[in-house]
């Protein structure tokens, strides 16, 4: 095996758990997103859900939550926050602002 030096990337999942949804159909969910965030190359650090009626429309979680995945983003020197759920460009814009990192949807990563 060649010793390329590239450093992988690192990743923190999030889900969001509505109504609709129980903890169990959202770690189902983060188990595949997992699966994907590895096959496309990236170590996944830690996984983040969160039970809310509706995602905030600013930035899809509440400030709380998004407040401990920052510290997280920060101290681990994560490169990726993907997101179960479609975020709007805006919501993906106000994210990445408040964590300094890369944010990606499911489709985007698919």
């Amino acid at each position: 095996m060649f010793e390329t030096g590239k450093k992988k990337e690192t990743a923190v999942l999030v889900g969001l758990i509505t109504q609709k949804q129980n903890e169990e159909k959202i770690t189902e969910y983060l188990d595949e997103l997992a699966f994907l965030t590895e096959t496309a190359g990236a170590d996944v650090l830690k996984r983040y859900t969160q039970r809310l009626e509706h995602p905030d429309a600013r930035t899809f979680i509440g400030t709380g939550k998004l407040n401990t995945i920052r510290d997280f983003v920060k101290e681990n020197a994560v490169d990726l926050v993907i997101f179960d759920h479609e975020l709007s460009p805006a919501q993906q814009r106000n994210i990445e602002k408040e964590l300094k990192a890369k944010v990606l949807d499911r489709t985007n990563l698919i």
